[in-house]
């Protein structure tokens, strides 16, 4: 991707707000904007990691707290290292992942965990620059209908229409973004899972056996 001063950059000039001794909108905020496209972004088209962890000792349970701004789990691999990869069943609840298996392993063997992580503007699984103007697209209209917001009942020295263009702008920039997130190939890509259904407790107290069920 581009610096993040870049993408900063091309969201001023389609906001038409490039005059350094009278910016609109501060860096800060801007950088706030270009965070929010690139969550959205990232729902659609992650980070792809393969981390190797290990389980708790004789426990099918492996603790997720070292992954770095995960999005969704994608598989469980165990045992590794073997081909085919030997994929399992699993559950996630909170920051636990639980292999379905039907005996504990002993000790703590490795389980290589593949899943989705968000981009970030530091450069560290950044995205394609093909796609910086999906992100400053995004930003920009998450910028303008924010000013939009912010003056509707504010005297504007611009005219008392310059809220709602810029609140058009935003409109037409978020249905653009939106629509370019649709049309990525990962959005369309079919994603294979398994889904469970977790045991439900009975919490009600009982005076009487209600005998075999």
């Amino acid at each position: 991707m581009s610096s993040l001063a870049t993408l900063r950059a091309n969201i001023r000039k389609d906001l038409h707000d490039e005059d350094a001794t009278a910016y609109r909108w501060t860096d800060d905020v801007l950088d706030r904007h270009i965070d929010r496209a690139l969550r959205e972004y990232s729902q659609v088209s992650a980070v792809e990691v393969k981390s190797t962890l290990t389980t708790l000792s004789d426990s099918r349970d492996v603790q997720l707290d070292n992954l770095v701004e995960p999005i969704r789990i994608v598989a469980a691999e165990y045992p590794i290292d073997e081909y085919p990869p030997s994929f399992v069943p699993f559950s996630v609840w909170g920051l636990t992942l639980t292999l379905d298996l039907a005996a504990a392993p002993s000790g703590t063997p490795f389980v290589n965990v593949w899943w989705h992580k968000a981009h970030n503007t530091a450069g560290n699984g950044s995205f394609p620059v093909a796609h910086d103007d999906i992100i400053v697209g995004g930003g920009a209209a998450f910028a303008a209908l924010e000013w939009a917001s912010f003056t509707s009942n504010r005297l504007n020295v611009g005219g008392d229409d310059v809220w709602g263009r810029y609140m058009d702008f935003g409109n037409v920039r978020l249905r653009a973004f939106q629509q370019a997130l649709r049309d990525l190939p990962e959005a369309n890509r079919l994603r294979s899972g398994r889904f469970y259904v977790p045991q439900t407790a009975r919490f009600r107290s009982q005076s009487t056996d209600p005998g075999p069920v």
